[in-house]
């Protein structure tokens, strides 16, 4: 515990925020008053710093080194400047940084810190004046031509937490080794007050601060209306669209409206940026109850389609009508089926072979697509940089990247850009509704045709929230436990295979181990010999463990689909309630 204090007092004497210093004494004076809690709390919050990943950084923000506050943000970006003028990434000094940020309460701060940290290392920065949609911001790497990029949001984080997201000079996200070089240099940063941090004026008299203008918004719409996969026509489609409290709503609405969309209804109270979210206890469109305010306003307006966007707009959210009343909220999965089917059958490739990428906690389904149209496939780790990462090779082996996407809300349809991109999909759903209603059909109809085409597979998913020290020791058990003792049979249906990711290595019921051509993470995926599959891994940007459970079938007509699918449920739920009673996890 000593420990602890001795690195809050050090923390608090470089914390140049005056609100998050008088938070951290109050902390401090009731640890020395023999408060347990606020012990409990400092050892928390000082065990260890917050951890630099390939999703950057992302915490609750407060003082503390595993945090997120000025003192981590302004050493971070120092490691990341250091970084980057010690490996020469290209022409870092003339090419310079973009900085972004959204419209969290303290990120303009945490992103003028930033700029001022990477002008005081002499490089130049890109800044965007306004809040705006991570997309953006990795669409402005590539088109600016700079060298690297940051975006300090949480995404659909609560409230009370923000990030820092950190961009190559192809906007796409970084992967290892260079996440574990930059944090090494974070590690070296010297104490705050050492750090030169030049104010902004200081910084455009010497060329080294520049405002980003509206021409890389004006060059984004310019990409989507090029990458369209169905011209506009006179089919009119009502459209209720929620930015959910964040900054995606003047892009889309441009957006739509650049491609012939008329009338679409935005609802009011979530559709100005608010960092309090105050309309939702989770701005996240799969939590429940976020898109309440959204359905209720589509229900009035007689809609056709629903879209919603996470507060940084890099997440899509869909719900059509459901024939038998009210709404249906599609799946992330189904929507990336949808997103693909489309794109294979109408994106434009120039002769060259069509690329297809998911992730191995998404559904199988996209393989069969893939391999029943004759189209490349890749499954990568979770996490759209791996995503990215398996574009940017199909680009270099002459493939035509079309689609992308993870189960959890995440797609970029085409190269436009290299980040998943809530704002692109939401246009390119859009368009295939339109497209569809034309033809006198809907999503759902087109998405049975699909899994009738290429089977059915539904997937239920669950979480498991342990926050703290405590809760990491209890995903780690949970992970190890699996591992170590691996479930035999998934309802019935003997395992066949396991795969342990860590270990990279495949097992087969019969004693054999094969190489898993994957990056080293901590995930297990069980499948069964009826073709069943649970992965297991925990969260890399949240204090979760993430169970996702898959079954799959042949169904023979449309009319089938409900009826296995319930039967397929049913089956899931089983197996979800053995092993959450086995983990302990209930």
């Amino acid at each position: 515990m000593s420990e602890a204090i001795e690195r809050a007092r050090s923390f608090l004497d470089e914390d140049p925020d005056p609100s998050s210093r008088a938070e951290l004494a109050a902390l401090l004076a009731r640890a020395d008053a023999g408060d347990a809690e606020a012990a409990a709390e400092l050892a928390d919050r000082f065990s260890a710093p917050l951890e630099f990943g390939t999703a950057g950084l992302r915490g609750r923000v407060e003082a503390g080194l595993a945090r997120m506050n000025r003192v981590v943000v302004i050493k971070a970006a120092w490691g990341l400047g250091t970084h980057l003028i010690e490996t020469s990434e290209p022409d870092v000094r003339r090419r310079g940084v973009v900085v972004a940020f959204d419209a969290r309460y303290s990120s303009r701060q945490l992103a003028e810190d930033t700029a001022a940290v990477l002008v005081g290392l002499g490089l130049p920065v890109l800044v965007f004046p306004d809040p705006v949609p991570t997309p953006l911001c990795a669409f402005a790497v590539r088109h600016l031509g700079a060298a690297a990029g940051v975006v300090v949001t949480a995404s659909h984080n609560p409230p009370r937490d923000n990030g820092y997201k950190v961009y190559r000079y192809d906007g796409a996200q970084i992967v290892p080794p260079e996440d574990e070089q930059i944090a090494a240099r974070i590690a070296q940063a010297p104490r705050v007050p050492e750090i030169a941090r030049p104010a902004p004026p200081d910084a455009v008299v010497h060329g080294l601060r520049r405002v980003v203008d509206d021409g890389v918004e004006a060059a984004y719409l310019e990409g989507l209306r090029y990458g369209t996969l169905h011209p506009a026509d006179r089919t009119p489609l009502r459209i209720v669209y929620t930015a959910m409290h964040g900054v995606g709503h003047r892009l889309v609405v441009r957006a739509l409206r650049q491609a012939g969309f008329r009338g679409v209804v935005s609802v009011p109270a979530q559709a100005d940026p608010d960092g309090s979210f105050r309309t939702v206890a989770f701005p996240n469109p799969e939590e429940k109850g976020a898109m309440d305010l959204a359905l209720a306003e589509a229900e009035a307006a007689g809609a056709e389609l629903v879209l919603a966007n996470d507060p940084d707009a890099d997440r899509l959210a869909v719900a059509v009508p459901d024939p038998r009343g009210g709404f249906r909220m599609l799946t992330g999965n189904e929507v990336g089926w949808l997103l693909a089917d489309d794109a294979i059958r109408h994106a434009r490739a120039l002769g060259r072979p069509r690329l297809v990428v998911t992730t191995i906690v998404s559904s199988t389904l996209l393989s069969r697509m893939a391999r029943d149209l004759g189209v490349v496939y890749e499954e990568t780790l979770t996490g759209f940089k791996w995503i990215a990462d398996a574009l940017r090779h199909g680009e270099s082996r002459g493939e035509a990247f079309v689609l992308g996407y993870e189960e959890a809300l995440g797609y970029a349809v085409g190269p436009l850009v290299w980040d998943k991109d809530g704002i692109g999909a939401a246009l390119r759903m859009a368009e295939l509704t339109r497209f569809l209603k034309a033809q006198g059909k809907s999503p759902l109809d087109r998405l049975n045709e699909i899994l009738v085409a290429h089977g059915l597979s539904h997937q239920v998913q669950w979480s498991v929230t342990l926050a703290g020290a405590d809760g990491k020791r209890r995903i780690a058990a949970a992970m190890e436990s699996l591992r170590t003792t691996p479930p035999a049979e998934l309802d019935g249906s003997p395992v066949v295979r396991v795969r342990d990711v860590r270990a990279g290595e495949e097992r087969l019921r019969d004693g054999q181990i094969q190489p898993l051509g994957l990056p080293r993470a901590d995930v297990l995926s069980f499948h069964s010999e009826d073709g069943a599959r649970l992965t297991v891994r925990p969260s890399g940007t949240e204090p979760k463990v993430k169970f996702y459970l898959e079954s799959v079938a042949r169904v023979g007509s449309v009319g089938d689909v409900e009826t296995e699918r319930a039967r397929l449920d049913e089956r899931c739920r089983r197996i979800q309630a053995s092993l959450t009673a086995r983990l302990g996890l209930g």
